[in-house]
């Protein structure tokens, strides 16, 4: 038995080693990358559209760069989304901040959420209107989703702004629904021209805003910040080389061709940046072959740490321009 258990725990770590390098895969938190792309996929199932995820937009005032979770345009409406992936007992100080309890660890206290989510969608509005599209007054609404089923208050004075998890599971694609409700639509009553021409606009604007570069790994993980390098074999580097946000897309890794461990190889799909089109057709793919034990650089967003990530153990990759 003994013996077995042995056998058994070598077989994991050269498993481990092999699909996942260092061990950032598995080492790194990707929960609230997570839920931020589930509200994303949920909206648009439920109400069509289009979604912008992982935002980076300008703020002109500060110099800096506003992280705005998700925004969702649909036609005559759009609203700022915070996500807040939030788990334990939590309640609203007097200053508005959230103090929240998870049991095991000290209470932490969050900035107002519903204020953040207001200055977000105030920047985003800034943004659009310095790209030359004048915004309605109102456009823009703004709200916090909170999708984590642990989550609970103390208190029940949350505000308006705040959909709690029992809410949203019960959002319904409708269009009388409670989401519908509270996205603002600006262009009721007016030329139906007019309304088509900003709509256009404001998709055009948002799918080529700067955004977090996005990793998705294997069991649907995702993971937003910046790409920075491949790290290789020489060969492997030389044939990757292409591959630069100023000139690529996105990339999507597949079909491991077993050539026996230490020489597995990975196909490469590449798609070079064309701001005309949101998406490529199958004709714009290009591809490279290199080695499984091929890395990625990357740093997550809110990390101080460069993490190393086998390139097998990555799904796709999208480059911010």
């Amino acid at each position: 038995m003994l013996v077995e258990i042995i056998c058994g725990f070598i077989f994991y770590r050269l498993f481990r080693r092999f699909f996942y390098g260092s061990g950032d895969v598995l080492n790194i938190e990707t929960s609230d990358f997570n839920a931020i792309f589930s509200v994303a996929n949920r909206l648009e199932k439920l109400y069509g559209g289009n979604v912008y995820a992982g935002l980076r937009i300008p703020d002109a005032d500060t110099g800096s760069r506003q992280n705005i979770d998700i925004v969702l345009v649909t036609k005559g409406e759009a609203a700022v989304i915070s996500v807040e992936n939030l788990e334990g007992f939590v309640s609203v100080n007097e200053d508005s901040s959230w103090a929240c309890d998870g049991g095991s660890t000290r209470a932490v206290c969050h900035p107002d959420p519903v204020l953040e989510a207001k200055e977000q969608a105030s920047v985003h509005e800034s943004y659009v209107e310095q790209r030359g599209v004048p915004v309605p007054e109102g456009y823009f609404s703004y709200k916090v989703v909170i999708p984590n089923p642990k989550f609970r208050t103390v208190n029940k004075n949350l505000p308006s702004e705040v959909i709690t998890y029992d809410q949203w599971v019960q959002l319904k694609p409708e269009p009388k629904s409670m989401f519908s409700g509270w996205i603002k639509s600006a262009f009721r009553g007016g030329k139906k021209e007019i309304q088509e021409s900003f709509h256009e606009q404001l998709n055009f604007i948002l799918s080529t805003a700067p955004t977090w570069d996005r990793m998705e790994l294997k069991d649907n993980k995702y993971v937003l910040g910046e790409f920075l390098d491949f790290k290789g074999k020489q060969e492997d580097i030389l044939a990757l080389r292409i591959i630069k946000r100023s000139k690529v897309s996105r990339l999507i890794i597949q079909k491991i061709t077993m050539f026996g461990l230490a020489h597995s190889k990975l196909q490469v799909l590449y798609t070079t940046r064309d701001y005309r089109s949101r998406g490529a057709s199958a004709s714009e793919w290009k591809e490279v072959s290199v080695r499984s034990s091929t890395e990625v650089i990357f740093q997550p967003q809110k990390s101080t740490k460069v993490h190393k990530f086998k390139l097998s153990s990555i799904t796709s990759l999208s480059l911010s321009a």
